[in-house]
């Protein structure tokens, strides 16, 4: 595996059995454009979780290879997220998307990018309209109101791509009222494709059913060479003495290899 820490975006890369390359992202954080303050340039930084960053590292995903996409993220500006969003849509590679915390606002709309949406027990996702800062004279802040009805006629778009049991007006209600939703009611709704499940010592384990195949035929095959020497003793001591006397019957030495036969097979587990 090999990894690479890139700010805010963790960043490795692992190969699979089968040759397949699997890169993995992980996006744990607000998503902006700018970063902190630099005071020595008295310039904003450029942020680890912008769209320009995240597309250098899909410049270094091949475009046959798998993304698996983890997020944990309280959401940040709509129009690095919507530029995320779509950098992944065009990726021709399989994405897996996972929900490891939370995948609030604009992450939200990065998840349904992927494939395959997974949200993790526990983790929660929040939609709700799109915000801004302003400052200006009336006729400006009326401008911003409706600018900002058209961005949400477009995020409604984006999020119906993926919806079911859900109707336009039904998923608009939820955006005025800034709803969260749980796992379950992702799934519901068509944001999600399945509920994460924690590992325990049995279902965490999967055999393999052509190993598992091959194991159950070579203790077959061991059982019938124990059965066949059994039959060979128990053939050797009646030639040479006739019959296999009960135990008690005979002497010491008698009981001995008779137990030697008994004790041949699964009755050596039983039987001391």
């Amino acid at each position: 595996m090999i990894e690479n820490l890139k700010g805010n975006v963790n960043y490795t890369f692992r190969q699979k059995a089968g040759a397949e390359h699997v890169h993995q992202i992980y996006l744990y954080d607000d998503i902006s454009k700018y970063g902190d303050f630099d005071w020595e340039t008295w310039s904003l930084k450029e942020s680890e979780t912008s769209a320009k960053h995240f597309r250098q590292l899909m410049d270094e995903i091949p475009p046959e290879d798998e993304i698996e996409l983890y997020i944990n993220s309280n959401g940040g500006d709509v129009d690095q997220g919507t530029a995320i969003y779509n950098m992944l849509s065009r990726h021709p590679g399989k994405i897996t998307a996972y929900v490891d915390g939370v995948c609030h606002s604009i992450a939200f709309t990065i998840f349904q990018a992927a494939d395959w949406r997974v949200m993790g027990l526990g983790t929660t996702a929040i939609i709700h309209n799109m915000w801004m800062s302003v400052s200006g004279n009336a006729e400006y802040l009326r401008k911003c109101a409706d600018d900002l009805d058209v961005f949400m006629e477009s995020c409604v778009q984006l999020l119906m791509k993926r919806a079911k049991n859900l109707t336009v007006d039904q998923l608009k209600e939820m955006l005025n009222a800034e709803t969260v939703l749980t796992p379950e009611m992702a799934l519901q709704y068509g944001f999600c494709d399945e509920i994460g499940q924690a590992k325990n010592s049995v279902e965490g384990t999967k055999e393999d059913p052509e190993k598992l195949k091959q194991e159950i035929t070579e203790l077959k095959m061991q059982l019938a060479n124990q059965k066949s020497f059994k039959q060979e003793l128990s053939d050797f001591y009646k030639t040479a003495h006739g019959s296999i006397p009960e135990s008690g019957q005979n002497s010491p030495e008698e009981n001995s290899l008779k137990k030697g036969v008994d004790l041949i097979g699964f009755d050596a587990f039983f039987k001391g």
